[in-house]
């Protein structure tokens, strides 16, 4: 899959204290090494980022095992793994503060698990999803899913992640975090918008 070099996210980049020990988690827990980049924390941060990294699978296997893997390798849980209305899913933070969140559209496992994401979602806490929303659309990107202030999603073909948003409390709802949190969000959006930062302070370059 080859990124989109017109508008679509090819990287994200967070921000560690330690950033060799998150290289090592991101490899260790989800076999991720370029699409997910590292680098030394720049500015204080507190509590929830404003953010979550999503990776979506295609059954319910794939999730427990990539879980697994992220505790294994120093992640702590959020919310245990679960059947819900949409699907399958559970959340953790990532030893370097980010918060995942992995999920299955699928309730029931039909094949061995192969370990393979499907699925990349960064999903921006808004502080207003409409406002956010503009912005994205007067950069040139096109929204491809779009239910009011609830749900917002980008169609950036052929980028290596999708950008959603939702307002902020919902994001940290949805992986079971407290809203509350101050200081760097610790994230930077590699892709074709070019040097920018939203009306959220997520910065791209």
């Amino acid at each position: 899959m080859s990124a989109d070099t017109t508008n679509g996210i090819s990287s994200v980049i967070i921000q560690a204290d330690d950033p060799e020990a998150t290289r090592r988690f991101l490899r260790d827990a989800f076999g991720l090494v370029d699409l997910v980049q590292v680098r030394a924390a720049a500015e204080p941060t507190s509590e929830f980022r404003g953010f979550t990294l999503s990776l979506v699978f295609d059954q319910p296997a794939d999730v427990d095992g990539a879980i697994a893997s992220a505790l294994q390798a120093g992640a702590s849980e959020i919310k245990p793994a679960a059947k819900s209305f949409w699907g399958y899913g559970g959340s953790l933070r990532a030893p370097d503060g980010t918060v995942w969140t992995l999920a299955s559209s699928s309730k029931k496992n039909t094949s061995a698990a192969t370990g393979q994401v499907s699925k990349v979602v960064l999903l921006l806490g808004a502080d207003d999803v409409r406002v956010t929303k503009a912005f994205y659309s007067d950069a040139g990107l096109a929204v491809g899913k779009s239910f009011g202030t609830k749900y917002v999603e980008f169609d950036t073909p052929g980028a290596e992640v999708t950008l959603a948003l939702q307002s902020r409390r919902a994001v940290a709802k949805n992986a079971g975090t407290d809203a509350e949190g101050s200081g760097s969000h610790r994230l930077v959006i590699s892709g074709g918008l070019g040097r920018l930062v939203d009306p959220d302070g997520f910065t791209w370059e």
